[in-house]
C-alpha cells in the first residue's frame, strides 16, 4: 500500500530583506497509520499535531531555511521529539531565525529517508535559496502509484519559486528544475510549498516560457 499524505494548510508571514507578507503554506505530513515524517511544519503546530494523531513523528525535513518554513519549527520538534534536518547551504537562514539554536542533522544530495515501507530521496536544487531541496517519495513498483515530488518552493503550478530576493538566482533555479525535476516521469505529482499541486508533465512544456520571462 502507497504511504498516506495528508496535507495541512497553515497562514503566518513571510519576512525577508525587510518585507513582510502574508502567506499560506502547505504543510506534507508522509507516512501510515504508526509513523509519519512532516516536511516543513510551518505556522501553526496545533493543527499539525492534530493531522498527525497519535503516530510517531520520526523526522521533520526542511526544503529550505525561509522563515515561513521553519520559524514553528523548534516548537515542533519538541512536541514530536523529533529531529529537524535542513541542507547546509541554508544555515545562514536558519540562523537569523534561531540565532541560538541548531537543527539536529544535516541533508546532503541524494540522501534517503525510509517510511511506510518506502524512500523518500532529497534533491538538491539550489537556486531559490542555496540549500533548497525537494524529496522524492518513489512510486510503487507495479502498484500503478506514480511517483510524488515535495517540491518545497523551488517548482509551482505554473512555474519556478521567487528569485527576486537575498541568497536566491534565476539561472541557478532554472538548471535545478531542468536538470534534476523535468527528466522524472510525467506523472509525478509536485506537491508545492504554497497553493496546488501540478505534475511534472504539466509543467515540463513552460521551461522555455520561464527562461523567456526571466521568472
Amino acid at each position: 500500500m502507497a504511504a498516506r499524505i495528508d496535507k495541512v494548510v497553515t497562514s503566518g508571514t513571510f519576512s525577508l530583506d525587510g518585507g513582510t507578507w502574508d502567506v499560506d503554506n502547505n504543510v506534507w505530513i508522509v507516512g501510515d497509520d504508526l509513523e509519519v515524517i512532516i516536511i516543513d511544519p510551518a505556522h501553526d503546530v496545533d493543527a499539525i499535531a492534530a493531522a498527525v494523531g497519535d503516530r510517531e513523528v520520526m523526522g521533520i525535513l526542511l526544503t529550505h531555511g525561509h522563515d515561513d518554513h521553519i520559524r514553528a519549527v523548534v516548537e515542533a520538534r519538541d512536541r514530536f521529539s523529533a529531529p529537524v534536518l535542513l541542507h547546509e547551504a541554508d544555515r545562514m537562514l536558519w540562523d537569523a531565525v534561531f540565532p541560538d539554536e541548531a537543527p539536529d542533522d544535516v541533508i546532503e544530495d541524494e540522501d534517503s529517508f525510509e517510511i511506510a515501507g518506502q524512500t523518500l530521496q532529497a534533491l538538491h536544487t539550489p537556486g531559490h535559496s542555496p540549500g533548497s531541496v525537494c524529496f522524492l517519495l518513489e512510486g510503487e513498483d507495479g502498484g500503478g502509484e506514480a511517483p510524488v515530488l515535495f517540491s518545497g518552493d523551488t517548482l509551482f503550478n505554473g512555474g519556478p519559486g521567487a528569485t527576486g530576493r537575498s541568497f536566491s538566482d534565476f539561472g541557478t533555479i532554472i538548471e535545478s528544475i531542468r536538470e534534476r525535476l523535468l527528466p522524472l516521469p510525467a506523472e509525478t505529482i509536485v506537491n508545492t510549498g504554497h497553493g496546488d499541486s501540478t505534475t511534472i508533465g504539466a509543467e515540463a512544456p513552460h521551461l522555455d516560457e520561464w527562461i523567456a520571462r526571466g521568472h
